[in-house]
């Protein structure tokens, strides 16, 4: 009988027990959104300013996390390597993918946001030995965020 009262004692013991662990988990998984600055980059073919299938992905992932937060503005940079074409053709370049990435981040609902858009086109290009640097084909964006 002590036995069976010890079990029973342990069981409801052991419940209790789980059932306060439920509302700091519920805390845990139900905590407020970050609303830290987000930084993306989002990569383009060889001289083309379209935004591509996964660019644009990963534009509607950053526009849909920000939803939860204000987003006082967003910086946009437009780099191009210098593989091909004159300084100013990949200056025109990457001003082009500035403004594909700003108008993707409109379409994909961003809140309203004051943007900052800008191009280097290929400086930076190449490094101080004369050698070039890969993929530069890209834009920067930093979501620069707040809590609600």
């Amino acid at each position: 009988m002590i036995r069976r009262t010890a079990a029973v004692t342990l069981l409801m013991l052991s419940i209790g027990a789980c059932s306060t662990m439920q509302p700091k988990r519920e805390r845990i998984v139900k905590a407020p959104p970050s609303c830290a600055d987000q930084t993306v980059q989002i990569y383009f073919e060889s001289r083309s300013s379209e935004v591509t299938k996964e660019g644009r992905a990963v534009l509607n992932a950053a526009a849909r996390d920000s939803k939860a937060c204000n987003v006082t503005a967003v910086d946009v940079l437009g780099l191009a390597d210098a593989v091909s074409g004159t300084p100013d053709d990949n200056l025109e370049l990457s001003k082009k993918r500035a403004e594909a990435v700003t108008q993707a981040l409109t379409a994909a609902g961003l809140p309203v946001a004051e943007f900052k858009v800008a191009a280097a086109g290929e400086a930076g290009a190449i490094n101080a030995k004369g050698n070039l640097r890969p993929l530069r084909r890209r834009a920067d964006i930093v979501l620069h965020m707040s809590p609600k």
